[in-house]
């Protein structure tokens, strides 16, 4: 999941206050220096930092982007559970923020919740001791285990860079890229699987594409495991580069909806094979995000 911290750290947040001048907010502390990683990344994480990080998230996710999450009931709150959800909105992810702080707030900062990020993340200054703090580890299907076996619920978003940087008008549509990592766990663990649908954060600015090419042509894909190198459209310069050297995100109004759960072996049976579970999970989701996308009357304003 490409970027699902930094939105707090290696850009800024516009945000207005009572007729205030648009000032940065930066609700993690993520620009603060940090050492070197935690001895164990899921054991990082303090409900305390947490409980002081929301009230400066809730803010900024409620008022700048006008959230709106329904379902959280879907989520169990004291098992294992898979939150598979899209994303979008490019390294700026607003609604992985809104998500989380709308998760905390509904079960309490002591819910074991960890959030998969792209390795990159981890080399912004400062994100490293903020966002393990706050539940995020890296993506890896060690760290996925260990999570789900501690009964945690973990938020993962298999599109990826993939799809966070699809273009604009392609914001209702899931895209997962046939990615199955996340249904063959669930059928190996036996853990169930609870979409988190989301729309809007694809029209905090305009995107124009993907720029795979350009991310091959440069071995970013080698070096950095960056399959994308795409173009946006949004202030303050105008057009940026993977959101360098900075993007402003747009107000746009983020809806979420949480969907109930799957439980992949009780729907397709105990022979249920990965490409039809990435069938039926996708398939509900992109259900829902047609129906998201129709009563959204107007860009940004939602």
């Amino acid at each position: 999941m490409l970027g699902s911290g930094l939105i707090g750290g290696s850009l800024t947040m516009a945000r207005a206050m009572a007729g205030d001048v648009v000032h940065t907010l930066d609700p993690l502390g993520l620009l603060n220096g940090d050492g070197g990683p935690p001895e164990d990344w899921l054991d990082a994480r303090d409900p305390d930092y947490v409980q002081r990080s929301l009230p400066a998230i809730r803010a900024w996710s409620d008022w700048y982007f006008r959230a709106d999450v329904t379902g959280l009931d879907q989520i169990p709150s004291d098992e294992p559970v898979l939150l598979v959800g899209n994303h979008s909105g490019g390294t700026l992810i607003a609604d992985t923020f809104v998500f989380a702080q709308h998760f905390y707030d509904h079960f309490g900062p002591e819910r074991a919740f960890h959030q998969l990020a792209h390795d990159l993340v981890f080399q912004v200054p400062g994100a490293r001791a903020s966002l393990s703090r706050f539940g995020t580890v890296p993506a890896n299907p060690g760290n996925m285990r260990r999570a789900l076996d501690r009964g945690a619920a973990l938020l993962v978003y298999p599109g990826g860079d993939h799809e966070t940087y699809r273009p604009t008008w392609e914001q209702d549509q899931i895209d997962f890229a046939g990615r199955t990592g996340f249904v063959k766990l669930a059928l190996e663990l036996g853990t169930p699987i609870v979409p988190v649908v989301a729309i809007g954060g694809q029209e905090t600015a305009l995107f124009l594409g993907q720029g795979r090419r350009i991310s091959r042509a440069l071995q970013l894909d080698r070096a950095l495991r960056l399959k994308v190198f795409p173009v946006q459209v949004a202030p303050p310069f105008g057009v940026t580069l993977l959101d360098l050297p900075l993007r402003v995100p747009l107000p746009a109004k983020i809806t979420i909806d949480v969907l109930p759960r799957i439980d992949l072996r009780e729907e397709l049976g105990e022979d249920a094979d990965p490409e039809s579970a990435y069938e039926l999970v996708t398939s509900r989701m992109q259900e829902r995000l047609t129906g998201l996308a129709a009563d959204r009357a107007l860009p940004v304003v939602g």
